[in-house]
C-alpha cells in the first residue's frame, strides 16, 4: 500500500530542506522580487504603513493608497499632527478603518513618548496600538533585522503544502507554521526569508492552480509529491454571513445641502461620515425605520420620501442591503445624540468628507440625480 505523505511528521531540520531555503528560495527571491513601492526606500514608518495596508487587502489595491498616503503624510511627525478625518479621507475605500485610526494613535504615542523613535524589540513593538504578533514580527524583521518569523495566510499556505499539514483549525495551524518558520529561518536573514515566502505565495503558490513547475521548493514539497497541492491548507466550511437590511436618510434643506453624520470613533466604520440611519426592526416599513433612526440618532423629525438607491455591499463579517431615501426635516434641530458630529454639506462638496464604500454609492447616486436635473 502506498504510504501517505502525512504519515511521517514534518522535519524542518533536514539538510535537504535547509539547502532548499538558502540555495534555491532566497536566490529565487533576489531574481524575481516584484518592484513594490515599499521596497524601494525602507524606513520603519513606511514598513508599518505598508504592512497595515496589506492586511486583508491585495497588493494591487494597496499600491496607489500607499503612494497617496506617503505623499500626504511623509513622516511619522506629519501623521501625528494630522486630524483623524484627514487620515480617514486618504484611506477612504481601502476598508478596515480601525487600521488608520490605530496608525494615527501609534504615531501620536511615539511622538509624545519617544520623540518619534520606534522601539526595537518584539515585545515593545507588540505593545503599540494596532500592532499584533504578525505586524510586530514584520517590523522587527524588515526594519530592524530581528530573527522573527512571519505567519499569515500566505506563509501558512506555503508551509502547509511544503509539509502537508492537515490541521483545519486556523489557530493551531498558525502556531504550527510559526514554529516551523522559526526553525527554517536562516539566522541574520529573516527579512529576505520572510519576504521570499510571501513572494512565493503571491506569485507561484497560489490558492488555486499553483505553478508548481516554477517553485524553487518543489523538490521538498510534500503536497506536490502527493499530487494534491490544492488540498492544503484544509479549510473548514464557512458559515453564511449575517445579512442586514438598513435604511438611510438623504435629508436635504432648502439650500440643497445634505445632512450627514460622523460615526463615533470606535467600531468597524468609526470616524467615517454617513447618511444617518440604521437597521430595520421587525414589523417596520423602510420609511418608519428611517424616521425612527433619525429621531433616535439626531433628535429630528423627518418626512421620508422617494427612494434614491439601494446599495448591496459585503463587509468581512456581514452583508448589507442599504436603502437610501430622500427626506425632509419637519421638526427639531440636529443634535449629537448618537453620533460624533453632523454637518449640512452642499452635494458638490460631499467628496471632501470620508465615507464608507457603501455610502459613497449614495453620494454617486445623488450626484447622478443632480446631473440629470441640470441637463
Amino acid at each position: 500500500m502506498k504510504r501517505d505523505v502525512r504519515d511521517s511528521p514534518p522535519d524542518p531540520f533536514t539538510p535537504r530542506v535547509r539547502a532548499a531555503i538558502t540555495r534555491r528560495l532566497l536566490p529565487w527571491f533576489r531574481r524575481n522580487a516584484r518592484d513594490l513601492p515599499w521596497r524601494r526606500r525602507r524606513t520603519p514608518y513606511s514598513i508599518l504603513v505598508s504592512e497595515l495596508m496589506l492586511q486583508q487587502t491585495r497588493v494591487e489595491q494597496v499600491i496607489p493608497y500607499f503612494r497617496r498616503f506617503l505623499r500626504r503624510f511623509p513622516t511619522l511627525r506629519a501623521l501625528a499632527a494630522a486630524d483623524e478625518s484627514d487620515v480617514l479621507k486618504v484611506w477612504e475605500g481601502l476598508g478596515y478603518y480601525a487600521r488608520p485610526r490605530n496608525l494615527l494613535r501609534l504615531a501620536r504615542r511615539l511622538m509624545a513618548e519617544r520623540g518619534g523613535r520606534f522601539p526595537r524589540t518584539y515585545d515593545e513593538l507588540r505593545g503599540l496600538p494596532g500592532v499584533g504578533p504578525y505586524t510586530a514580527a514584520a517590523l522587527g524583521s524588515l526594519a530592524f533585522g530581528l530573527d522573527l518569523p512571519l505567519s499569515d495566510g500566505n506563509v501558512r499556505r506555503v508551509l502547509a503544502r511544503m509539509f502537508a499539514l492537515d490541521e483545519p483549525r486556523r489557530e493551531r495551524l498558525d502556531a504550527e507554521c510559526r514554529e516551523i518558520a522559526a526553525k527554517l529561518l536562516p539566522r541574520g536573514r529573516a527579512a529576505a526569508f520572510n519576504e521570499a515566502l510571501m513572494e512565493l505565495s503571491a506569485t507561484v503558490c497560489a490558492p488555486k492552480r499553483p505553478r508548481c513547475d516554477l517553485c524553487p521548493l518543489r523538490e521538498v514539497c510534500r503536497a506536490r509529491a502527493a499530487g494534491a497541492p490544492e488540498r492544503y491548507p484544509r479549510r473548514r466550511p464557512r458559515k453564511p454571513l449575517p445579512h442586514l437590511v438598513v435604511g438611510a436618510a438623504v435629508t436635504l434643506d432648502s439650500r440643497g445641502r445634505a445632512l450627514i453624520a460622523r460615526r463615533k470613533s470606535e467600531g468597524l466604520l468609526g470616524g467615517l461620515w454617513e447618511f444617518p440611519g440604521g437597521k430595520i426592526e421587525p414589523g417596520e416599513t423602510m420609511e418608519q425605520c428611517i424616521a425612527r433612526e433619525l429621531r433616535e440618532e439626531m433628535g429630528i423629525e423627518i418626512a421620508v420620501g422617494e427612494r434614491l438607491t439601494v446599495v448591496r455591499h459585503a463587509y468581512s463579517h456581514f452583508t448589507i442591503e442599504l436603502h437610501a431615501h430622500f427626506a425632509r426635516r419637519t421638526a427639531g434641530r440636529p443634535r449629537r445624540l448618537h453620533c460624533a458630529d453632523f454637518a449640512w454639506v452642499p452635494i458638490a462638496r460631499l467628496r471632501d468628507y470620508a465615507f464608507s464604500r457603501a455610502d459613497l454609492h449614495i453620494v454617486e447616486a445623488l450626484e447622478a440625480r443632480l446631473a440629470r436635473k441640470g441637463d
